[in-house]
């Protein structure tokens, strides 16, 4: 189950108790100093054009926000895309290529749950992981790519791209270790904030339905899952990037006596080899006119 740890930091970061904002003043002086580190990196990278558009798509805070829905409805536009992104929760270091336009190249262990479901959702698309963008990057114009998507690159500040920020809700509005900010939306950043129902929706598929369903999931914040859930017998949550075992989930739906698993396309994409009962919580979005002619536009002007 989800460690109590990590429960208690997502709680602190986002919806702090009065006993945690202690802790949050306590790591005020810390904060302040990785502040200024990293406004200090900011100001001395330079951007550098790699040759072909890249637009990230990211968030300030630490934690889930919406990127992967986000970023795989932008990208079903684009025939030549391809997406890059670290691959938190692999097995894997280095560059793996999980899907060139073809076929997917590996498995879950080797890709990470994020990419996997690019790989799955996105039939044309080439998808990469790599701790190192600008290699991705370049290895993603030498298959041909015509436009890359980055999953949560907003700090790599020596890449020139269009930033695009998911707006996050929090009643901690600190840098880390005091709050949930990794960095700060800087005056001389020319990124646009995305505000979730005015610049983008969720669209929720319930697929599979069952008359008992035990829900199980390893995504951050899972709470927020709370507003689309149909009725389940219980709620699971895992550590982020957890990755299940069979028996974990054999366990769940003995103990519910439940007719299959209730789970995210990023849970799906890690048990769906088990053969076990599943009901599946499809999360995508719809992107507002507004925001796709801005991205085309940008496209359009560096090809």
């Amino acid at each position: 189950m989800k460690n109590s740890f990590v429960f208690w930091v997502e709680e602190y970061f986002y919806n702090p108790t009065p006993f945690q904002k202690i802790f949050s003043y306590i790591f005020l002086p810390l904060s302040w100093l990785y502040c200024l580190v990293m406004y200090t990196r900011f100001l001395v990278q330079q951007p550098h054009y790699f040759g072909i558009p890249v637009v990230s798509v990211g968030n300030l805070t630490v934690g889930g926000s919406g990127k992967t829905p986000l970023v795989s409805s932008l990208a079903a536009s684009y025939k030549n895309a391809a997406i890059v992104l670290r691959g938190y929760g692999r097995e894997t270091k280095g560059l793996y290529i999980v899907k060139d336009r073809e076929e997917i190249l590996c498995d879950v262990t080797q890709s990470g749950d994020e990419a996997m479901i690019y790989a799955q959702k996105l039939p044309n698309a080439i998808v990469i992981v790599s701790e190192d963008r600008k290699s991705a990057i370049l290895k993603a114009k030498e298959l041909g790519a015509d436009v890359v998507f980055l999953d949560d690159a907003y700090s790599k500040h020596s890449i020139e791209k269009l930033d695009l920020l998911i707006e996050v809700q929090s009643q901690n509005n600190f840098c880390l270790p005091s709050g949930p900010f990794r960095e700060r939306l800087y005056v001389q950043k020319n990124a646009i904030v995305l505000e979730e129902e005015k610049d983008f929706k969720r669209v929720v598929t319930l697929k599979d339905r069952c008359d008992k369903m035990s829900l199980i999931t390893a995504i951050a914040r899972p709470q927020r899952l709370d507003a689309y859930l149909p009725e389940v017998v219980s709620k699971n949550y895992f550590a982020d990037h957890h990755s299940f075992t069979k028996d974990e989930c054999i366990e769940v739906l003995r103990r519910d006596g439940s007719d299959s698993l209730l789970v995210t396309y990023k849970d799906f994409v890690k048990v769906q080899s088990f053969g076990l009962p599943l009901s599946l919580l499809d999360l995508d979005v719809e992107v507002s006119k507004e925001v796709i002619d801005i991205v085309g536009k940008y496209i359009e002007n560096k090809n």
